[in-house]
């Protein structure tokens, strides 16, 4: 069995790998072709922090993005982004 520890470790780096590797599809099939990966990477810069997870919900008909990352000190921090707000109005 894997300590917790290594489990997270391992899933975040495959959470970043994927975020990073091209296109999100959707539910319902949509495809946004790099909106999430540029806000996940965006909210990153402007934090000086690492990306954990990233993804899209939906709440009252409104879309969000949900980006999770890792500060230099370790500490995770989830950042919500309107997703249409893809001017860089992003921050946490």
């Amino acid at each position: 069995m894997m300590k917790p520890f290594f489990k997270s470790i391992l899933v975040s780096g495959l959470m970043a790998f994927t975020l990073l590797a091209g296109p999100v599809v959707l539910p319902g099939g949509e495809v946004r072709a790099d909106s999430l990966r540029e806000v996940a990477e965006r909210v990153a810069r402007q934090n000086d922090a690492r990306v954990v997870s990233a993804r899209v919900i939906e709440r009252n008909g409104r879309r969000f993005y949900e980006i999770r990352i890792m500060t230099r000190d370790g500490v995770v921090k989830t950042v919500r982004v309107p997703a249409d707000d893809r001017l860089g109005r992003a921050g946490g």
